[in-house]
């Protein structure tokens, strides 16, 4: 696996490129130096825990014949300093599914996911606890 980055402006500002050729971009707060015209690389941590996490848990429930008519994903990430870094110490998941879905298959995939498929939540474990909750079809499971 490769990424090239190429800087687009005089700050922050980056073009990042796989080897498949997907382009996506990565800026800091103004507040910091940036001009705010795309996600942090904290935002993109997140961002890589809920979708490698959502292909598992499609995926498992898919294999399961469970009908998913509707699903979103909310992660928050709680940093606190350590040093002169503020790493993630908390990532909290709320995995929100909606169809002919049994809640007890649906808690499953999701537990199977963070505890032994998602390679992005086994990577950042050593570091954060990543907590999950599951709602289907409104209630929480």
């Amino acid at each position: 696996m490769k990424i090239n980055l190429k800087r687009i402006d005089e700050d922050y500002h980056f073009e990042l490129k796989n080897e498949r050729g997907h382009v996506t971009y990565i800026d800091s707060k103004a507040a910091v130096g940036g001009h705010d015209l795309a996600p942090s690389p904290m935002e993109y941590v997140l961002m890589g825990v809920a979708g490698c996490s959502s292909i598992d848990i499609i995926s498992i429930l898919k294999k399961q014949r469970q009908e998913i008519t509707s699903y979103n994903v909310e992660v928050i990430g709680h940093r606190e300093k350590v040093g002169d870094a503020t790493p993630f110490q908390l990532i909290e998941v709320i995995v929100y599914l909606e169809g002919t879905i049994a809640p007890a298959k649906a808690k499953k995939a999701a537990q199977l996911s963070f505890e032994k498929y998602c390679s992005v939540s086994k990577t950042l474990e050593p570091t954060a606890t990543i907590a999950f909750k599951v709602v289907v079809n409104k209630e929480e499971v």
